[in-house]
């Protein structure tokens, strides 16, 4: 990557002393904070997709097997329900786990 300079007529924009390390760290934090928030976003995407897929799985094969319907309407929303909540808290668990993980890593 090529770092381009400033021109000699333009003053050099120092924001703090040692700038060029502060501000990389400012920037790898930022970005860090912006892609933990971005998985947690498509973790619970697939999660909410999922549990269509699977209760309408179960909704189809219900009504195609020629089962009643108030059944295969309950057990759609038993079987969605409980894969939207199996996932939410597989997502919580990874959270806690992943930082659990880094604050062991801290060095003390």
């Amino acid at each position: 990557m090529s770092r381009r300079f400033a021109s000699p007529d333009q003053l050099p924009l120092r924001l703090v002393e040692n700038g060029d390390n502060d501000l990389e760290r400012i920037v790898e934090a930022r970005v860090a904070k912006r892609a933990e928030a971005d998985a947690l976003r498509w973790r619970f995407r697939l999660v909410v997709i999922e549990t269509v897929m699977i209760a309408s799985l179960v909704l189809v094969a219900g009504l195609v097997l020629e089962q009643p319907t108030g059944l295969v309407l309950r057990s759609a929303a038993l079987v969605g329900a409980g894969c939207f909540l199996t996932g939410l808290l597989m997502i919580a668990l990874t959270g806690a786990v992943s930082r659990l993980l880094a604050k062991l890593r801290r060095p003390r």
